[in-house]
């Protein structure tokens, strides 16, 4: 195995380390890299949390700030956001004791959200996330989402 395939050809260089894995070749093994890539699997899971509940924030934050614009797909955006993030949390429990950082990171990027696509400014919104872990996980939250 070259020893640049993993800077090379990052395909190459997995299917490699799967079959020396499948093998029990761990003598050949590319340990560095490996520990690398792993990390940045759980990384990638954290990341996709936040930015799931950073949508489902932003559009929080729309239905409330803005009862008139109200739409469908607010709601369907709402519903899977919520539904996406759940699942998240229920693959990667262990995620659950960082919720309130990530929830905290999230709301950051809802803002951003919501003064991209709205006349509101950042000086219009709370300082920190304004609903719970509770609320956010909650399908019957808020009590006017679900259409009557």
């Amino acid at each position: 195995m070259p020893s640049n395939l993993y800077e090379t050809d990052f395909y190459a260089w997995t299917l490699e380390q799967s079959k020396l894995l499948k093998e029990g070749d761990f003598k050949h093994l590319d340990i560095p890299n490996l520990v690398e890539e792993i990390e940045s699997l759980g990384k990638q899971e954290r990341r996709e949390l936040e930015s799931r509940l950073g949508i489902l924030i932003g559009h929080l934050l729309k239905w409330h700030y803005q009862p008139e614009q109200r739409s469908k797909s607010w709601r369907a955006t709402i519903r899977e956001q919520r539904r996406a993030a759940q699942k998240l949390i229920g693959q990667n429990p262990s995620l659950k004791p960082y919720l309130t950082e990530i929830i905290a990171d999230a709301y950051e990027s809802g803002k951003d959200l919501v003064v991209g696509e709205t006349p509101l400014d950042y000086e219009d919104l709370p300082q920190s996330c304004p609903y719970t872990p509770e609320q956010l996980f909650d399908p019957n939250f808020p009590t006017d989402l679900t259409p009557a």
